[in-house]
């Protein structure tokens, strides 16, 4: 899973809010049952590493600072949402009566199986009205399938319908889909390589697994690769 939204100078303001030193914000995290050393604190500061899930709610904790200050970010996905109201997945799952597994294949396959009983206490865990969930999770599902198609053919032709999906600049999402599209060529090129050296099936269904996993984490990557073409 990618890393979180996280802003570093919101990191560092929010500590030094407090007057804490990266050690004594270590050690509030350790506190809290999550150790790590003031030199990750510096690391996610500088930007040169970012925390992950349990780490960005961690140190929101040890700083008394909301997750979504530190994400410094609109919430635009399902997980980004339940991440700016501070729930873990498993915590979120449970509060609305799901099968944890159930919820993180939900967020990490973007496509909503719960019940309306289910939705409707999702909506309330997340503050959003159901209207808007609804919407939020449709769009989810839209961007799936816009850029399974983009990654499998002309990824050219999708570009404009993206970008204003996503709100985003078409010539960041168009060179964000090239990328893409170079990615999931060479899983076909690799698997069309040892299909035709008559190599064993074992290794045929490892690189059909692969490509499986990535197309799962396609908007993550997708999300992850126009933010830092933005940011350059």
């Amino acid at each position: 899973m990618s890393a979180p939204p996280f802003s570093p100078a919101e990191a560092r303001a929010a500590r030094l809010r407090l007057g804490m030193t990266p050690a004594q914000a270590a050690a509030a995290m350790a506190q809290l049952g999550l150790d790590r050393p003031p030199e990750a604190v510096q690391a996610w500061e500088a930007g040169t590493h970012a925390p992950s899930e349990p780490e960005l709610l961690a140190l929101a904790d040890a700083l008394w600072c909301p997750v979504a200050v530190l994400m410094a970010v609109r919430p635009a996905t399902l997980r980004e949402h339940r991440l700016a109201r501070g729930f873990t997945a498993e915590r979120l799952a449970l509060r609305i009566g799901m099968d944890p597994y159930a919820y993180a294949r939900a967020e990490a396959e973007h496509r909503w199986a719960g019940t309306d009983h289910q939705t409707l206490l999702l909506a309330d865990a997340l503050g959003l009205p159901s209207e808007d969930l609804l919407d939020l999770l449709d769009r989810d599902g839209e961007l799936v399938g816009l850029l399974r198609q983009a990654v499998e053919g002309r990824w050219k032709a999708h570009a404009a319908h993206l970008a204003f999906l996503v709100q985003a600049d078409e010539r960041r999402v168009a060179r964000a889909l090239k990328a893409l599209h170079r990615e999931y060529t060479r899983f076909d090129e690799r698997y069309m390589g040892h299909l035709v050296a008559r190599n064993d099936d074992a290794r045929l269904r490892e690189i059909a697994a692969e490509r499986a996993a990535w197309l799962r984490s396609l908007p993550d990557r997708f999300r992850s690769l126009t933010a830092a073409d933005g940011a350059g």
